[in-house]
């Protein structure tokens, strides 16, 4: 049996940092600044691009920025220098550096033989003061390649892997966590977390939100590997607090294993849940299923979650993409701890990494009458499967750029072409006429495009006129402010309606398309 789903979700506001804690996101807090770049992000400042669009120039002050890398500012001029558009450029020179520019919170560099003999890097979402597991590894990892030719750069990645592992290992569960009292930071409230129920029970001083999504667990293996693939391991050592490190993935890799349980034992018993999560809202994204544990499932070789990257509860818990990206990054890990040593752990992650492949294809997959043999989004074991996708990765359009298929594999193209119709419902499109088509998600309700989704569908592209073509309405899609977005109304006229002005996700992915046109199709752009 198919199923789809079609529900309106609404958003909730999150309190920003106190005035004080706000300060931290700059260097200088003179009267040049923004207390909080979220005002300078609203205001269009000059000067502007020489293009229809007039993009403005929305870099804060260098004085004000979080954090400067003379290898990024480098490739930033190498690279934009190449773009004749001088829209696009100017949207380039923007969100290339953002999370620089305006998310390190805060960063501690080590090196002083005290117990903060490792670096440590806090990094936020953007207008939310707290730090995603999935959103810091993706807002860091696209500026990894510069880091070589960049010791503060690299030490700054260090310490994101080394506050992943400190949060990870305290309480693996989360999904976004509070800046440690050491930093001295704020930390920013979550009014709903007061009331959640949880379990295992979570500490307010250090968790945001303690919804359980694996693709967190899977960032965090990402962020590490791709680390280390980068560095001598005698570097490594010396920038990684390996012992917190090791703790952090064992208990990920346990947990992991644990949720790939099913719901009921072989007398129908019920199976040891491993996670709740309630939560007392209007809408029902917002709170788990089954009294928290999450609908019922049959053991197929995946792991089951609770949320997807939205932060929105899944229907069935076998969220696909998701554990296709756990596979792909599982073997990475793999890899990577048979150096370390660590061969248990490496052996276990592999064989957890075997399990999930095999479940995707044997559970995860579908026969549709118009496009044959597909991906579901979300299965259960029991046969039940949701054809749809979200614009947050990992999604299905993503499994190439996750790295999970080839973007000419057969079920990956069948499934492609259902994503990008109104065969999926979340896939909006306002015709010819329409600023943005393409998919959005049921965290922002209907007719919400994400600008994520639109990259997605380019960097899984090898057709050059759609990927110039994305570039182009990702360009037109900031209401003239020059970053990218949460989400766009299709109906608005140049994205002026719109939610999150400062995403800087987004502006990291969108900027990674952009380098990857310009260093593949000299002159596309």
């Amino acid at each position: 049996m198919l199923h789809s789903l079609a529900v309106i979700s609404t958003l909730f506001c999150i309190s920003s940092l106190a005035a004080a804690g706000s300060m931290a996101f700059f260097r200088n807090t003179g009267s040049s600044c923004p207390a909080h770049y979220t005002e300078w992000a609203g205001t269009p400042h000059a000067p502007f691009s020489a293009g229809p669009l007039h993009i403005p120039t929305m870099r804060p002050p260098p004085e004000c920025r979080s954090f400067t890398s003379a290898a990024v500012e480098k490739e930033l001029s190498r690279i934009s220098a190449q773009i004749t558009d001088p829209d696009i450029r100017q949207l380039f020179i923007n969100i290339m550096p953002n999370t620089l520019d305006t998310a390190i919170a805060w960063h501690y560099p080590g090196g002083t033989k005290d117990k903060l003999d490792y670096p440590y890097t806090f990094v936020i979402t953007g207008d939310i003061n707290a730090q995603w597991t999935r959103d810091s590894t993706n807002q860091l990892l696209p500026l990894l390649p510069y880091a070589a030719a960049d010791a503060s750069l690299n030490t700054l990645i260090a310490g994101l892997v080394n506050m992943q592992a400190e949060q990870i290992a305290a309480y693996p569960f989360a999904n976004a966590y509070k800046p440690p009292a050491r930093s001295g930071l704020v930390p920013g409230e979550n009014g709903w977390a007061k009331g959640d129920t949880v379990h295992p029970p979570f500490d307010l001083h250090t968790v945001f939100e303690a919804k359980f999504e694996i693709d967190s667990l899977a960032a965090f293996f990402k962020l590490s590997t791709a680390f280390w693939r980068q560095q001598q391991q005698q570097d490594a050592d010396s920038l990684l607090d390996m012992g917190v490190w090791r703790r952090a993935v064992t208990i990920a890799v346990e947990l992991l294993v644990q949720l790939q349980a099913p719901t009921f034992d072989s007398e129908q018993r019920l199976t040891d849940a491993t996670v709740r999560f309630v939560r007392t809202a209007n809408t029902p994204t917002e709170s788990s299923f089954g009294g928290g544990r999450g609908n019922p499932i049959r053991r197929t070789g995946m792991v089951r979650t609770l949320f997807r990257p939205s932060d929105d509860s899944v229907i069935f818990p076998f969220l696909v993409p998701a554990n296709a990206m756990l596979a792909v990054e599982l073997r990475a890990l793999a890899d990577i701890l048979d150096k370390t040593g660590d061969t248990t752990i490496a052996s276990r992650s592999r064989r957890l990494a075997e399990d999930i492949t095999h479940g995707i294809y044997e559970f995860g997959t579908a026969e549709h009458p118009k496009y044959g043999h597909v991906f579901a989004y979300e299965v259960d074991g029991y046969g039940s499967r949701l054809l749809m996708d979200d614009a947050n990765v990992p999604s299905l359009l993503a499994l190439p750029y996750l790295g999970f298929v080839n973007a000419t594999d057969q079920i990956y193209q069948n499934t492609r072409r259902m994503l990008l119709s109104p065969d999926n419902p979340w896939y909006f499109s306002n015709g010819t006429s329409g600023l943005l088509n393409g998919i959005g998600s049921p965290h922002t309700g209907f007719r919400k495009v994400w600008p994520m989704s639109i990259a997605i569908q380019a960097l899984t592209s090898d057709d050059q006129q759609e990927i110039v073509d994305a570039v182009r309405v990702l360009a037109a899609s900031t209401a003239g402010l020059g970053l990218m977005h949460e989400s766009v109304d299709i109906d608005s006229a140049n994205g002026n309606s719109f939610t999150r002005p400062w995403f800087a996700w987004c502006n990291g992915v969108v900027s990674e398309l952009i380098t990857r046109v310009v260093s593949e199709y000299p002159g596309l752009l």
